[in-house]
């Protein structure tokens, strides 16, 4: 497994597993799966509300608490200074962990200016290894860094070869944090493992077009979270290190992006409505 170190030092995993929209039923088996398949880094948020069976997951695996990299998110509806604090608590309680890897503001809305500070002092008391963001775009995250103790080490963004974020990603270096894709396979999306483009390059490389896509990916320093149920994608995703793509690759994939999202619109004030709306507890 190759890795990433973060601005502050922390060594992160450039692969994972994402576990969102996986049915509760499946979690704990699928994330067993992960593990057996080498897989350390495991994504997950309160709002999937697996939490639970990704601690199952992690207890029935016996692999030492330090070998793994556990990473959460805190929703819209817990935003805010003590609602933060009180929902990491209860992430904290739901994983069977005493520390996170990674803790993460989810969307760029409500209060997210108090649950930053929260996340601040969680960092600093050693309760969270390293701190970010989820879904923010260049303005929402140059504005929080220029307005924070500690800036963001990540930020968790829709990214693949569809949507690039080549803004995004240079910005984000400007400022030391990391850019991680949810959705790195487009969520399978536009016909995206048949597009001429990948295909060509995966008979290239004597690969699958996943695999070729999630290489691009680490090759352009961005850490990935596939999410599959098939233990054969597993292996599939994680065998990607005995490849580079060459820069005709780099170059014929440039010309995929569209540079706008077909999966979710973040800017779009009909999303900023369901977000807000959409409640993980009472």
């Amino acid at each position: 497994m190759e890795t990433v170190k973060l601005r502050n030092g922390i060594v992160m995993p450039i692969l994972g597993y994402g576990t969102f929209q996986l049915d509760v039923k499946d979690v704990r088996d699928c994330v067993l799966g992960a593990f057996n398949e080498g897989y350390r880094l495991i994504d997950t948020a309160s709002s999937y509300l697996n939490e639970e069976e990704i601690k199952k997951a992690i207890m029935d695996s016996k692999i030492p608490r330090e070998e793994l990299f556990i990473t959460t998110k805190v929703w819209v509806q817990d935003a805010g200074y003590e609602n933060t604090l009180r929902a990491f608590e209860t992430s904290l309680k739901n994983l069977g962990l005493d520390y996170l890897d990674l803790y993460l503001i989810h969307q760029p809305l409500g209060d997210y200016y108090g649950s930053w500070r929260a996340m601040e002092k969680l960092y600093q008391e050693g309760k969270v290894k390293a701190i970010g963001v989820s879904n923010f775009s260049t303005e929402r995250l140059v504005d929080l860094c220029m307005n924070c103790s500690i800036k963001p080490m990540i930020d968790q963004v829709e990214c693949h070869p569809f949507l690039q974020q080549k803004e995004l990603r240079c910005v984000a270096s400007q400022y030391g944090c990391q850019i991680q894709a949810w959705g790195p396979l487009c969520e399978g999306q536009k016909d995206i493992f048949n597009h001429p483009i990948l295909v060509d390059i995966a008979k290239k490389h004597h690969k699958t077009v996943a695999q070729v896509i999630l290489r691009w990916q680490i090759e352009n320093q961005v850490i990935v979270i596939p999410k599959t149920k098939q233990r054969t994608r597993m292996k599939e995703n994680m065998n990607i290190w005995d490849f580079r793509l060459d820069k005709e690759d780099q170059e014929a994939i440039e010309k995929m992006d569209l540079g706008y999202s077909e999966i979710i619109n973040h800017q779009c004030y009909t999303t900023a409505k369901w977000l807000n709306l959409y409640k993980i507890h009472d």
